[in-house]
């Protein structure tokens, strides 16, 4: 049910963080990885490790602002292995930090283009060949900012709650050609991202107070709803948004 072998996973922001955890845990369930983020030495060392640890990982630098490097990213991949089986969505940016009425128009712009506006246009350029087979899986890592308000990182979250609708939109046009689209939204995670958030004494306190698990979330929390997303085990869900918060959703008033 969650057996990866004979697939082709594309993973963007795969170097560092929840991306560089999917795709170790999918080159472990047997796919192929196609690992990519703006830095070539970074994606040759992760598809290196991925090799050294038993997997199949090459990799190839990709800036996601720029629509014809994502367009030599899916064509290289393709070239290299004829097929996209899964496209993960992970590179996202937040050059902003306070609130919106503080905002550049330069950082809203950048925000929203990195966040939404790629994930878009990789998905359109991904998805035609996935419907000529009749199968594929498309997965975009949004984050529980998107379903709450926030003073601190409002258009970031913006950006996220348009990611679980990009999944919506695009699971009803594709889902004749049985291509899966889903979100996972992460609570927080321990990752270079949200360093600024989790590194603080005072604020990374104020956030486990908030977290039933008494915890905060590791990359690898996250891959396994990936593998499962990308495998059998998830062929009926679609237009999903799977929270994984460690309970602070649910427990933010407890």
């Amino acid at each position: 049910m969650f057996d990866l072998t004979g697939t082709v996973a594309l993973i963007t922001g795969a170097t560092k963080g929840i991306g560089r955890a999917i795709a170790f845990a999918m080159a472990e369930a047997g796919a192929k990885v196609v690992v990519s983020s703006r830095d070539a030495e970074r994606c040759a060392e992760t598809a290196g490790a991925i090799n050294d640890a038993g997997g199949d990982a090459s990799g190839y630098a990709c800036n996601i602002s720029h629509t014809d490097q994502l367009r030599s990213l899916v064509d290289h991949a393709l070239a290299a292995h004829g097929r996209i089986d899964c496209l993960v969505c992970n590179a996202a940016v937040n050059p902003h930090y306070g609130p919106m009425a503080t905002i550049t128009e330069e950082a809203y712009d950048k925000i929203m283009a990195s966040n939404v506006k790629s994930s878009l246009w990789l998905c359109n350029m991904v998805a035609p060949q996935m419907a000529e087979r009749r199968d594929g899986s498309i997965i975009i890592i949004s984050s529980i900012a998107g379903m709450a308000g926030s003073k601190g990182i409002g258009v970031y979250g913006i950006s996220k709650a348009a990611d679980s609708q990009l999944a919506r939109n695009l699971a009803v046009e594709w889902g004749a050609d049985n291509i899966r689209a889903n979100c996972i939204a992460p609570g927080l995670v321990k990752t270079d991202f949200a360093r600024a958030l989790w590194e603080d004494p005072e604020m990374s306190a104020q956030a486990l107070k908030g977290y039933p698990l008494g915890r905060l979330g590791e990359p690898e929390d996250i891959a396994g709803a990936a593998v499962f997303l990308a495998a059998k085990a998830g062929q009926w869900l679609t237009g999903q948004t799977i929270v994984i918060d460690g309970g602070w959703a649910i427990g933010r008033g407890a």
